[in-house]
């Protein structure tokens, strides 16, 4: 799998995403979701799923060094001490000595944008995490957090999908030399049921869901996240490396964003989302 290069950061282009997953789902679908050959996997200290992955990682007879693993810090502990011990206990439930990616999971105007920074930095300098970042930011906290941050920024995390124009992010993450990685890639179940999508994907022999993924990673600096707990679906997911999307597709594929296509919008975690381009 070809990896995006970040910052320093060198992420495998498809990840395995575990948000609302027990830790029952993931200990039965991680394991086969590494055997199938996804070796960049999120979490995220509010999945409440850390100590299952990091289960499943030692159950999977892949070396650790042959993983990209991500988690993120929970806003409630983003004061300098407490968010320390938040990553320390996060890698003791992952079963490792370090992550390949910590973010900040969500904005929080209650914690200096300083101070969080500085704890992320502190985090990296301690060798908790390789690399870092931030995720559900806009355009202007992108800005603030990179003037702040000691360490370079490896990513941005948003929601990103056919339905969401986030042209405004993914040109600013390229003049920082970050890259975006998309969650929600099948918007919500909205993805599979596309006729435009199924129309491409009949053209490649591939489905709906396949040519969104396609769709994201072939722009340059994006990263998609997939989530499934259904084995049969784990291939699918994985099996999008043998097409391509002409230029016209894709411009059909991204014609499909609409002004009230953002799906994840949490009051009192959301910042002042950048207005479509």
């Amino acid at each position: 799998m070809k990896t995006v290069s970040s910052n320093g950061a060198n992420m495998p282009q498809l990840g395995f995403g575990t948000f609302r997953m027990p830790e029952s789902e993931v200990l039965a679908i991680l394991p086969k979701a590494i055997e199938t050959g996804f070796r960049h996997i999120d979490t995220a200290q509010i999945y409440r799923n850390e100590a299952a992955v990091g289960a499943a990682i030692a159950r999977s007879g892949v070396a650790r060094d042959e993983l990209f693993l991500t988690t993120k810090v929970w806003v409630d502990r983003f004061h300098h001490d407490d968010f320390l011990r938040s990553v320390a206990e996060s890698l003791e439930k992952l079963r490792t000595d370090h992550v390949d990616l910590l973010l900040l999971h969500w904005p929080n105007d209650t914690v200096p944008l300083a101070e969080q920074i500085g704890a992320l930095n502190e985090a990296r300098d301690r060798g908790y995490a390789t690399n870092i970042g931030v995720s559900n930011y806009n355009t202007g906290l992108m800005a603030e957090a990179v003037r702040l941050s000691t360490a370079p920024l490896a990513t941005n995390q948003v929601e990103y999908h056919p339905y969401l124009d986030q042209f405004k992010v993914l040109e600013a993450a390229e003049s920082y030399h970050m890259s975006v990685t998309a969650y929600y890639a099948m918007a919500d179940g909205r993805v599979p049921k596309d006729p435009v999508l199924k129309e491409i994907g009949a053209r490649h022999r591939k489905t709906a869901a396949q040519v969104a993924l396609r769709w994201l990673i072939e722009q340059p600096g994006v990263v998609a996240l997939t989530k499934t707990a259904t084995e049969s679906r784990l291939k699918e997911n994985f099996d999008i490396f043998d097409f391509t999307l002409s230029a016209e597709e894709m411009k059909r594929i991204h014609l499909l964003a609409r002004p009230d296509g953002r799906i994840v919008n949490p009051d009192g975690l959301a910042p002042r989302w950048d207005r479509a381009a």
